[in-house]
């Protein structure tokens, strides 16, 4: 008798572990069956978010093409805005040595204008026979304007200068 009961203790305690384990695996086939789905949804919402991503990233592109095209077409304007500048740099370098050579002829001209009146003699004080000399000298050498020949070598003198000074 104590083998049968012992043979119905293990059958229950079998009973119950049996059923123990089959709640066990059924609660473990729920929490699966949740994350299967969690899983799901998360697929879902990836492709979802892919899809979109794609989107961006096809008008981005879009965007992208759009602007390289207009630089492009931008591109002459700022080289002929560069040139511009280059030539509006060397033109006001030019007019400068200009000014700066007018300027030294000026003041050139004036300092030998004022050399030559100190050491004129025509405001000093001549005696009767000097008079006479000088009155005699410029009867004799008496100015003459340089003439139109004279004029136009002159300018041509004046241009040649100007223009070695330009190119310079």
């Amino acid at each position: 008798m104590i083998i049968e009961l012992s043979v119905a203790l293990v059958a229950i305690a079998f009973t119950v572990l049996v059923f123990f384990l089959i709640k066990t695996l059924k609660s473990a086939k729920e929490s699966l069956d949740k994350v299967s789905q969690t899983l799901q949804e998360v697929q879902k919402t990836v492709d979802e978010l892919t899809y979109e991503v794609k989107t961006t990233v096809r008008h981005a592109n879009e965007i992208t093409a759009d602007v390289q095209g207009k630089i492009q077409k931008i591109d002459p304007i700022m080289d002929s805005v560069k040139n511009l500048g280059d030539v509006m740099n060397e033109l006001t370098l030019t007019v400068k040595q200009v000014s700066v050579t007018v300027i030294e002829k000026y003041r050139k001209s004036r300092e030998l204008k004022e050399k030559a009146k100190a050491v004129s003699i025509e405001d000093a004080p001549l005696t009767p026979a000097e008079e006479r000399t000088v009155k005699s000298y410029d009867a004799a050498y008496a100015k003459k304007g340089p003439g139109k020949i004279g004029m136009a070598l002159k300018g041509v003198d004046a241009a040649a200068t100007i223009w070695q000074k330009f190119r310079h």
